[in-house]
Formats: structure tokens, sequence, C-alpha cells
């Protein structure tokens, strides 16, 4: 238990200081970079268009066949078959190291399986890799409300808000576990 915390508080901070520092690498970052900013001035009635937009793109490997293999995983988890996911997307992550996408649908595959220790490194993963990644983030936040940790949940969704500030599904997500941690405070 104290290492998962010692190891959720090192996730923690590197996200703050990813998030807090991060500037765009290269050429190749900036449309990214420029729908995350598009975002965050988006309103309630455009947000989701942008937030799609950033989900296509964190898809996209630059290789074909890595994008079947991210496919297949994909396909795999809506057949409800994790295992079989975890397979596809392990071999993306072996032909494709760098990209965030494999990693973040192995977490996915992980999760569904019980596996909460691969799942949260390969979030962690994600994260290093793509310090903005907003669901990466939310998955780590689901995982510590389900650890009874609603303080490192608030934590995360409030960084989420940060990037992403008219997500409905956050902002509601945020609504009751702040009814969650007054009950607990009662």
């Amino acid at each position: 238990m104290r290492t998962q915390r010692q190891r959720f508080n090192r996730i923690v901070t590197a996200l703050f200081f990813a998030v807090g520092f991060s500037l765009p690498v290269g050429a190749q970052d900036k449309p990214l970079d420029e729908l995350y900013q598009e975002l965050g001035q988006a309103d309630a009635g455009t947000y989701a268009r942008v937030q799609d937009k950033i989900f296509a793109a964190w898809e996209k490997s630059g290789s074909p066949a890595m994008d079947l293999l991210l496919r297949r995983g994909k396909d795999a988890m809506q057949e409800g078959t994790p295992d079989v996911a975890a397979e596809h997307f392990s071999a993306l992550i072996d032909h494709a190291p760098d990209f965030a996408g494999g990693y973040y649908g192995r977490a996915s595959a992980y999760y569904a399986l019980g596996l909460i220790g691969p799942a949260m490194d390969d979030l962690q993963t994600v994260l290093t890799l793509n310090p903005r990644h907003f669901e990466a983030m939310r998955g780590l936040a689901t995982i510590m409300r389900e650890q009874d940790r609603p303080g490192d949940a608030m934590t995360l969704y409030q960084m989420i808000l940060e990037i992403n500030p008219q997500s409905a599904d956050i902002q509601a997500e945020i609504a009751d576990l702040q009814l969650q941690m007054e009950g607990q405070a009662l």
C-alpha cells in the first residue's frame, strides 16, 4: 500500500511539472497544440467537437500498420475480450514505443482485466509521452476513487479541467466526488 502511494505521489508530481512546464517539442506537435488551445477557449457548445479532434489526433501513430494494431485492440475491447486487446496493444508498444495510444489502450485492457498496477504503470507512460492526455488522467482518477483516495482523484479532475474546462463529464465527476467527500466529513 505504501509503495503504491509513493508511486502515485510521483505520478501526480510529474503531472504537475509536465502540464505546467511542457512546451511544444516540434513542428509535428503544433496542430495538437492548437487543438489544446482551442479546447481551452471553447464554449459549452463547441468543446465536444474540439475534444473529438484531439481524440482522433491521439490515435494517429504515423504508421498504417500501427494504426491497424490500435484498431484491432480497440475492436477486441468492444468485443469484450480485453486479454486479446492487451496482446494487440502490447504488439503495438513493441513496434512503436513512443506512441502513447498503445499504452493508453493497454492500460484500458489491463484495467478491464483487474490488473490495476500494470494499468497505472501504462497510464504513467502515457502521461510521460503526452502530459496533456486528459483521458489518461481520468483513468488515474477513476482508479484513485476505487482505491478510496478521493482527494487524489479530485486533484486529477482539477488538472483535467485546466486542459478541458468545459468537460461536462468531468464537471459531473467533480460534483459527485464533492458530495461523496462531504458525506465522509459528516
